[in-house]
This record gives structure tokens, C-alpha cells and sequence, in this order.
């Protein structure tokens, strides 16, 4: 099992300068949540979905097992696939695995004994701070640290500036993906995460399976194009919840589209310097705004693929 070759780097570097004598002892990080656990006996029929915590798997998982930001541990058996994002996998003795495994940012380790049924792909490339491209930062740092501060006080800026500069240049179009979000919320996370994974898989496979001649253009146009729907669609989530704040409190039963868009990213923003909630809140939105964008067509509206090809218009008769 031999891990594929590196990409573009995908880690955002923070750096931060203190005065010295004037730096306070940073606080202890918070104690990691315990493990996700099925013991030695049990079934699982349903998928098994760790998110932020570890997964250990003594019995037997039917619909596969997946691990988000914490490392996956197999002693029982696994019948559909493993996939860890920003953590390992550790295989036991008594481990087997139906199966493929999937290990982005981490590695894989599998003791004497352990059946692997499937291919395995592990890309170990991708550290932990892929989660700072999804409104970490998750750099190891305590939430008070002075670096994760600095940091979320600049991307709160950026959103700022980007949101007065798209309502004053498509107001309309971004008013349309808003209320393509309002109408129809589950369909637009679903497809923002099936999106948001799938540009994911496929710049690793390009960057594993091509010349780096083919690759490299290609991956420019798959990583432009998430940027351009996670920005276009962020902006239409702050329109949509500072509307619906409007609507619950504001004395005006409707703001203005701007006034919405700032007021959403105020609370957001506020809602960002909560450890691990603000984390998780502003990935959740980041899936509804890039299925949002998708859904409604940057704003216009229109179907990506035609329903039917027009039906061919009758001879004329002489």
C-alpha cells in the first residue's frame, strides 16, 4: 500500500508576532470528545459517521464507516468502505474489510492478520488544516489563542468585503440563490456535500493518475470553480439568515437585501468564535451555499442539462 504522490499544497499558513514578556500562557486545549464505539457483539445497519472525534470499531459495521477530522480504529468487520479525512487508520489483527479504504491526510496501518478485501487509497499529503479551508482554524491551537483571533477576525473582514461587493454588482442573482436556499435547505446541503467531495476525490486522482503537464490545468479549473461557488454561495447564506432574522425580529417585515446579507454575517460571525460550534456551523454553511450556488445556477435560474431536446418542428406543406 504505497501512498500516492503529493498535490498542490492545500494548508493555509498562519503566523502571528507577539511582543516579548507581553505574551499570556496559552490556555491547555480542550480534551478531545470521546471515541465513537461499536463493541464486539453489536451490529451496525446504518452508516457509522464520526465527526471531530475518533471512531473504534470492535463489531460489525454493515454500511461502511467514515471518520471527519479523527482516526478510525478496526478490530471487527467493516462490510462497505472506510473513509477518514484528516486522521488514520489503524487495522488489528482481527480487522477485515469488505470494502476499499480512504485516507485523506492521514495513513493507514494494518497489523499481521488484518483482511483488506478491497484497494486502498491513502493521501497522506493532506494535514489536518484542510479543516482551515473549511472555516477552521483547526491548527492544533486553543480557540482564545492570539493566531486562531487574528485569523477569524481577517476572514470575518474578507466576507465583509466581498458581501457589500457582490450586492453592489449582482443583488438579483444572489437574492435567487438565497431564496433557492430558503425554499429548499436539505436539497441544497446534500448536493453542496456531494459536490464539495467530489471536487475533493477528483483533484487527488487527477494529481495521482496524470502528468503533472494534463493535471496541473485541469486542477486550476476544479479548484476555481469550488472557490467561485463557495464564495457566491456563503454570501447568498449570510442574504438568507439575516432575512429570516428580519423576519423574526426586525419590526419591518422585510430588510433590505444588503442590510439582510451584513446582518447575517454579524451573527455568523459572532457565531464563529465558538469553539468547535462556530467550526461546524460555518462548514454546514459552507455545504449549503456551494449546493445553493449550484442548484439555482449562480443566481439564473436555469436547468444545467435540458429536460428534453425540442421536438422537431412538422414539414410545411405546400
Amino acid at each position: 500500500m504505497r501512498p500516492a504522490r503529493s498535490l498542490f499544497p492545500l494548508a493555509l499558513l498562519l503566523a502571528a508576532t507577539l511582543p516579548a514578556g507581553a505574551a499570556a500562557p496559552a490556555a491547555p486545549p480542550a480534551e478531545p470528545p470521546p471515541a465513537l464505539r461499536l463493541d464486539a457483539g453489536s451490529v451496525a445497519r446504518h452508516r457509522i459517521v464520526a465527526v471531530g472525534r475518533d471512531v473504534d470499531v470492535a463489531g460489525e459495521a454493515l454500511a461502511g464507516v467514515t471518520a471527519l477530522d479523527g482516526d478510525a480504529t478496526i478490530s471487527g468487520t467493516v462490510t462497505g468502505d472506510v473513509t477518514v479525512i484528516g486522521g488514520s487508520v489503524e487495522l488489528a489483527p482481527t480487522a477485515r474489510i469488505a470494502g476499499e479504504i480512504f485516507v485523506l491526510g492521514g495513513e493507514l496501518h494494518a497489523s499481521p492478520g488484518a483482511r483488506l478485501e478491497g484497494r486502498s487509497v491513502v493521501y497522506p499529503s493532506i494535514s489536518r488544516a484542510w479543516m482551515t479551508l473549511l472555516e477552521g482554524p483547526s491548527l492544533g491551537l486553543s480557540a482564545g489563542a492570539p493566531v486562531v483571533v487574528a485569523a477569524k477576525l481577517a476572514l470575518v473582514a474578507a466576507w465583509l468585503a466581498l458581501t457589500l461587493l457582490l450586492f453592489a454588482t449582482g443583488s438579483r442573482s444572489l437574492v435567487a440563490t438565497s431564496e433557492e436556499l430558503r425554499l429548499d435547505p436539505f436539497s441544497c446541503f446534500a448536493a453542496g456535500l456531494v459536490s464539495v467531495l467530489a471536487a475533493t476525490m477528483t483533484t487527488l486522482f487527477l494529481s495521482a493518475l496524470l502528468p503533472p503537464l494534463v493535471a496541473v490545468p485541469l486542477l486550476a479549473l476544479v479548484v476555481l470553480a469550488a472557490l467561485l461557488a463557495k464564495l457566491w454561495g456563503m454570501v447568498a447564506v449570510f442574504h438568507a439568515f439575516g432575512a429570516l432574522l428580519g423576519r423574526r425580529f426586525a419590526r419591518r417585515r422585510r430588510l433590505l437585501a444588503l442590510h439582510a446579507g451584513v446582518a447575517g454575517l454579524i451573527v455568523l460571525a459572532a457565531i464563529k468564535f465558538l469553539p468547535w460550534v462556530g467550526l461546524w456551523v460555518w462548514t454546514g454553511a459552507t455545504f449549503l451555499g456551494v449546493g445553493a450556488a449550484l442548484r439555482s445556477k449562480f443566481g439564473r435560474q436555469e436547468a444545467w442539462f435540458p429536460d428534453a431536446l425540442p421536438a422537431p418542428s412538422a414539414p410545411s406543406r405546400s
